[in-house]
């Protein structure tokens, strides 16, 4: 993905003169953005209608994050990661959605340049999370809403729960650099921003100059990706405070199966 990190660098345009990507950072309708120009950043109250779930709902799962394992496959020597992972599969006429045997992460070198070609097995995400009505709900309404903009009779998700702690100097939230997740969406949503700089989120065209940046600032603000036709990433951050840290759940939707070998 290279290529796709120099149009970035080279391309990008911001307010100062140069020109972003098309539309509201915050659209009114972030379905017709989301169709219309391949990303939607959500506020936290519109992430939580368009997911289906409720303010309450959401804060049940934070505690979670607090007690994710290392993530021990960080291949530059890191320790500035912890996640959980779990797959589950969304049946779009019914809208029943199913957790499926816990499996590997596994991505083609093609989209992780830095951790491609590995069978990844982290600890899965909790079962009290993964049982809770609202949790699947949240599925079956992202899904549904993706099927509205590219249809599909079933989505393949797989969750990422991820902190990225800055307690040793710098955290890298997307240490592969700008790249795509090789699904068809991709859901990002902050859980939690606590005494760090940076983390700024950037999205720009995969086949084009034009990209916008942004920071999520809010617990439960979000952004949408269709991850055929935009790039991100998110910078580096650093200590701000006593208790640096970044949680974000990261959802990602595939309609031809799970990425595997």
């Amino acid at each position: 993905m290279n290529s796709a990190r120099d149009s970035f660098d080279g391309g990008f345009r911001t307010a100062s003169g140069r020109a972003s990507l098309h539309g509201d950072p915050v659209p009114a309708d972030p379905v017709r953005s989301l169709a219309g120009q391949g990303f939607a950043r959500l506020e936290p109250g519109q992430w939580l209608a368009l997911a289906g779930i409720t303010a309450g709902d959401a804060e049940r799962w934070r505690a979670g994050w607090g007690r994710l394992p290392p993530d021990r496959w960080l291949r530059d020597g890191g320790r500035y990661r912890w996640r959980r992972h779990s797959c589950f599969v969304h049946d779009t006429a019914d809208g029943v959605v199913e957790q499926v045997a816990h499996r590997a992460h596994w991505q083609p070198v093609d989209y992780n340049a830095l951790h491609g070609g590995i069978e990844r097995m982290f600890e899965p995400i909790e079962n009290d999370v993964c049982t809770d009505p609202a949790w699947l709900r949240m599925l079956a309404s992202l899904g549904a809403l993706f099927a509205s903009v590219s249809a599909a009779d079933r989505w393949f998700i797989e969750a990422h729960q991820f902190r990225i702690d800055a307690a040793d100097g710098v955290g890298r939230p997307t240490p592969e650099g700008a790249h795509r997740d090789g699904v068809d969406f991709v859901a990002v949503v902050l859980v939690d921003r606590s005494d760090l700089r940076g983390g700024e989120t950037r999205v720009f065209e995969a086949d084009g100059p034009r990209g916008i940046r942004f920071v999520l600032e809010q617990p439960w603000s979000a952004v949408l990706l269709d991850d055929r036709r935009v790039i991100h990433e998110t910078t580096p951050i650093q200590p701000g405070g006593p208790q640096p840290h970044r949680d974000t759940l990261v959802l990602t939707y595939r309609r031809d199966g799970f990425l595997a070998p």
